[in-house]
């Protein structure tokens, strides 16, 4: 198995180890590799994987994505919750089909591991651009049973608030111009990494 590499992070007082981003990464392709029927090596063990984290577990293929589950509160040890949502971006993401052993090795991982969630209090839709910074905030919707999230990284796609904002409402399955006082907003910032390329380079 290529070791991955640690390709971005932000370093904040109280946020994970330089080291953490190599081994969440394995920690995330392992889960897949075994799950898969294959041989994988053993990840280390660590204090800190331990402790309750939510994360986000994204594959790419080619570019494109191939899978992105992940969790919006702490309410596992972060070494279960990476490799819990490893296995349903793997293979239960209902926007993709299940994820073949023939195509492994052309997958790119990344994982992301959140802030605690903050509540806005927002009035407008234009007080909540002004609360927001592009590319360093993820974001929250809710309102009743409609839910959705983007990881800061959707900013690279999304670089305008205002595009940003309307396609997470539909995201979260709420009309493009929708507005309400009981909408819930939440920002958080992410640690992240992803790895350069498919390990060694290889295609299928």
């Amino acid at each position: 198995m290529s070791h991955p590499q640690q390709t971005s992070q932000e370093h904040r007082p109280g946020q994970l180890p330089a080291s953490a981003g190599p081994v969440l990464l394995d920690l995330a392709r392992t889960a897949i590799t075994e799950a898969l029927g294959q041989t994988a090596a053993p990840i280390p063990d660590a204090n800190w994987l331990r402790e309750p984290a939510a994360s986000f577990v994204t594959l790419n293929q080619r570019g494109a994505l191939r899978g992105c589950i992940g969790s919006l509160s702490a309410h596992r040890p972060l070494a279960e919750d990476i490799r819990a949502n490893a296995l349903a971006a793997a293979f239960h993401d209902p926007r993709f089909p299940p994820l073949g052993a023939g195509e492994w090795l052309a997958v790119q991982v990344e994982v992301s591991v959140l802030s605690p969630l903050e509540r806005l209090a927002v009035s407008s839709e234009v007080d909540l651009i002004a609360q927001i910074q592009p590319g360093r905030h993820g974001l929250v919707l809710r309102y009743g049973s409609y839910q959705g999230t983007f990881l800061p990284q959707v900013w690279e796609e999304l670089p305008e608030p205002e595009q940003f904002l309307r396609q997470l409402k539909r995201k979260a399955g709420l009309p493009p111009d929708f507005w309400s006082l009981e909408l819930e907003v939440y920002r958080y910032h992410v640690q992240k990494w992803r790895e350069p390329q498919a390990p060694a380079g290889k295609t299928t």
